[in-house]
């Protein structure tokens, strides 16, 4: 085959074109530390990466919910606290009214503290997180127990749906309580009876109201118990989460960050190829014929 000088300068244009081509890839994966540009220098790269990211995206968002489911259970927590207490002291209140030596005013005045903490339980009751009441089930717009202006309580909530939320992927944790387990009509109603039997216009001794309150005390420590259980789930699942996050981030580092000291070597050894090319391109582009001949 003849070779022309002027196939020999389109081949040095090329070679030295790709040289160039190829180092600008280099200074590129220098410049934004990444092994691509663009999708279509990789597409299984790229398609790698939009999966890690999206599957870091869920699990901030995950996160976020646990946050959420936080800031449910340990409100709910510190209020089953309150209101054991509560039920305690009434607890010791009927174990000092059933005192024979205990007169008739002595009775009232404990009936008296009686009813405070009655509406201290209702006030617990209500107890809104973010302008939600979290003892309502799903009903978190309106109030569990609702009192008339003597502290009467008109309704409880019969609404035990749980409140779920997401934090994994198709893993829904409740973060509320049942509130008729709780907060129930019949808790308010034996409170009443206590109240009536202290201010002698109730049926029944004391002892009947020890056993009811015992009973609704049982009741708040097995609801907390419950309540405690999901709460170390929780712990669990969040250690799971920031693995899962380790993981994945690592995963997209490997995927897509370039590696800097293999890609100094490769743009050393590239420019050491295009040097050889500029050398070899002056040699072929000599002197022709009609220099001579001017």
């Amino acid at each position: 085959m003849r070779v022309t000088q002027s196939m020999l300068s389109n081949n040095m244009l090329r070679n030295i074109s790709n040289s160039y081509e190829r180092m600008g890839k280099y200074q590129e994966q220098l410049s934004t530390g990444k092994k691509i540009q663009k999708p279509s220098d990789d597409p299984v790269v790229a398609m790698k990466g939009m999966n890690y990211r999206t599957e870091l995206n869920n699990i901030e968002q995950y996160k976020r919910n646990m946050n959420e489911v936080h800031n449910w259970m340990d409100n709910s927590d510190a209020s089953l606290d309150k209101a054991t207490k509560a039920l305690q002291r009434l607890r010791e209140l009927a174990v000092q009214g059933s005192n024979g030596t205990y007169e008739e005013e002595q009775r009232k005045n404990i009936a008296s503290e009686v009813k405070q903490i009655k509406e201290h339980l209702a006030d617990v009751a209500n107890t809104k997180v973010n302008d939600k009441y979290i003892f309502n089930g799903t009903s978190t717009s309106e109030p569990p127990v609702e009192l008339d202006d003597n502290g009467e309580v008109l309704s409880t909530s019969t609404n035990g749906n749980p409140v779920k939320i997401e934090v994994s992927k198709g893993v829904e944790l409740p973060t509320n309580i049942n509130p008729e387990n709780v907060f129930s009509e019949k808790l308010f109603k034996d409170i009443d009876n206590f109240v009536d039997r202290l201010e002698g216009t109730g049926d029944g001794d004391y002892d009947a109201s020890i056993s009811d309150l015992d009973v609704h005390i049982k009741n708040v420590v097995n609801e907390r118990a419950d309540l405690g259980a999901r709460m170390n789930r929780v712990e669990l699942i969040e250690d799971r989460l920031s693995t899962q996050e380790i993981i994945t981030t690592a995963n997209l580092s490997d995927n897509e960050d370039a590696e800097m000291e293999k890609v100094i070597t490769n743009l050393k050894t590239q420019e050491s190829v295009h040097r050889a090319a500029l050398g070899v391109g002056a040699r072929i582009i000599q002197p022709s014929l009609m220099d001579f001949l001017r």
